[in-house]
């Protein structure tokens, strides 16, 4: 246990500050090409610099569509103002400082940095709760891939946002059993839903959690789970205040939609209903287990009554689009499914990490480290189905990690060795790369930021491009895009699917509907779309042996991407 908590506190935070500014500062030098040109790591940090870019050039508050994505007037994005707060307010503050580009590199820059430093904080202050060594816990995380991965330099998007509120919801549970316990659970589960759904599973064992140790008669459990049954209502309801989108009547549950909202409510009325069961008088451990079971049916029913969209929340994606496209999204697949390369470099980590808290709660029988186990087990069955599962595992791992060094340190240097070996997330991909090295040569960098330009220098016209593609050049350039990696813009992604798979007569009737000004992509781009259309003559097959139609007419001698205006009819 740590001897001098305030004394340990301030230590961890400094040294979280100094990796937090270290890291962040070598991975910004190693990227700075592209950060400077502002061509951010991810397509959805493109789209989400583009959706700030917006609302501070006026688009209103709560008008979260992409008005130049897809069919007009846009498409409604399941995305929150929430994740937009810290890189807008550092645009705010330094634009009169350093001007547009020089604030906005600033914010994209700062504040992933940021987020890393909370994240960094939050795993000392959980290792102290749990007794672990929290300095090497905090060296553990900072070196923790994936979860790495969503700190980088011009990551701002929200899942680095949701890590923190995962780690913020995990400390309050292993704190004392008080009211202030269960308001700071229930304020970290609301924001996390505001945000999106990546990590819902995990704030469900969380709160099924709090529930299992009132049931238990644990300590303090009574007052932690008062606290959140009243307040996760009311934040919920604050929530739908602050935060509501114009998107909020899509019938959809996959953000932050007036369905979703109706499912947390129903979801938060069964805590509330066992806080005030819990304060009324003192129950038997029967009760208590009837109490849970009746408010678990009472959750399950009334979502199916009033939000059974939610437990589909992708379902409406056209069926074409999730074969060749979600079916293919790197951090979206199963664990199995992916390279072997992959299921190591995302999965070692959360593993060794489950196993470690596993052992630890097992021999402690402490209910804190039963807990760590528990979100690490959830995260690990999550990746089982989608890769992005193992942000989470690795993050949750570094308490466990840090404990097993240290009882490797009292054994001999041979198992010391071992064990940081085991415990050192950035080792694992380059195993895995070791093991696995790729087979296929990486093609041209179709969003370099030259590649990019050149689009940027067309003049304003509507752009049909493979999606990824779309969502750098909803950024950088001022076209309008037709297809994006969106789940939500079925209309615009079919429509470039259906272009490119179809043969050129029908390719070209489906541009001229659609208004198309120019069609780019990058060789290999359409390899896959050739496969899948399985006809010679689709207008992928054709392009990609060489053969143009007439009516697209190239504008450069560029190849990465290749650009075409749509010519005149014939």
């Amino acid at each position: 246990m740590e001897t001098s908590p305030p004394r340990a506190a301030w230590r961890d935070l400094c040294v979280a500050l100094l990796l937090a500014m270290v890291l962040s500062a070598a991975w910004a030098l190693r990227d700075w090409q592209d950060l400077t040109a502002l061509r951010l790591p991810d397509t959805d940090d493109m789209v989400r610099l583009q959706q700030v870019r917006d609302w501070l050039g006026g688009q209103a508050y709560a008008d979260l569509a992409q008005h130049r994505l897809g069919a007009a007037p846009g498409l409604e994005m399941h995305w929150s103002r929430l994740a937009d707060l810290v890189p807008a307010a550092l645009i705010l503050a330094l634009t009169p400082l350093l001007g547009a580009h020089g604030a906005t590199l600033a914010a994209v820059t700062v504040s992933p940095a940021l987020h890393f430093f909370a994240a960094l904080v939050l795993t000392g202050a959980i290792a102290r709760r749990l007794g672990a060594p929290s300095a090497t816990a905090i060296l553990l995380a900072a070196l923790a891939y994936p979860a790495i991965s969503l700190f980088m330099p011009g990551r701002i998007d929200h899942h680095a946002l949701q890590m923190v509120l995962l780690l913020l919801l995990v400390h309050a549970l292993l704190g004392a059993g008080r009211f202030t316990a269960g308001l700071v659970a229930a304020l970290a589960i609301t924001a996390s839903l505001v945000i999106g759904l990546e990590t819902l599973p995990l704030l469900a064992v969380a709160g099924a959690a709090m529930v299992l140790l009132w049931v238990t008669d644990a300590p303090g459990a009574g007052s932690r789970l008062f606290g959140f049954g009243l307040v996760l209502p009311l934040a919920l309801v604050g929530a739908g205040v602050v935060f509501r989108t114009s998107g909020w009547n899509v019938l959809a549950c996959d953000g932050f939609t007036g369905l979703l909202w109706r499912a947390a409510q129903c979801a938060a009325l069964a805590p509330l209903g066992l806080a005030l069961f819990a304060v009324s008088a003192p129950r038997s451990l029967r009760a208590r287990l009837i109490a849970t079971a009746i408010a678990g049916l009472f959750v399950l029913v009334a979502m199916l009554s009033f939000a059974p969209q939610c437990l589909h929340p992708y379902g409406e994606v056209d069926p074409l689009l999730a074969r060749l496209w979600l079916a293919e999204v790197g951090e979206a697949q199963p664990l199995f499914a992916a390279p072997p390369a992959n299921t190591i470099a995302y999965a070692g980590l959360a593993l060794v990490g489950l196993l470690a808290s596993a052992r630890f709660a097992w021999k402690s029988r402490s209910p804190g480290w039963w807990l760590l186990a528990a979100l690490q087990l959830a995260s690990l069955a999550i990746t089982l189905l989608q890769l992005r599962g193992a942000y989470a595992g690795a993050l949750l791992a570094a308490p466990a990690l840090a404990v097993m060094i240290t009882a490797a340190r009292a054994r001999n240097a041979l198992a010391l060795a071992g064990a940081w070996i085991a415990a050192t997330g950035i080792l694992y991909p380059i195993a895995a790369a070791a093991l696995f090295p790729p087979k296929v040569e990486p093609g041209p960098n179709c969003t370099a930021p030259d590649a990019l330009a050149r689009l940027a220098a067309l003049p304003p016209g509507r752009l049909l491009t493979p999606l990824d593609l779309g969502a750098y050049a909803i950024a950088a350039t001022p076209h309008r895009v037709i297809a994006a990696p969106y789940h939500r813009n079925n209309q615009g992604n079919r429509a470039m699917y259906d272009f490119f798979m179809r043969q050129p007569a029908q390719s070209e009737a489906i541009a001229r509907a659609w208004g198309v000004d120019y069609v780019a992509f990058c060789p290999g781009d359409l390899d896959h779309m050739a496969k899948a259309a399985d006809q010679p003559e689709s207008l992928a097959a054709q392009l990609g042996r060489g053969v143009i139609p007439e009516w697209l007419v190239p504008l450069d001698k560029g190849d990465a991407p290749r650009i075409y205006r749509i010519g005149t009819r014939h």
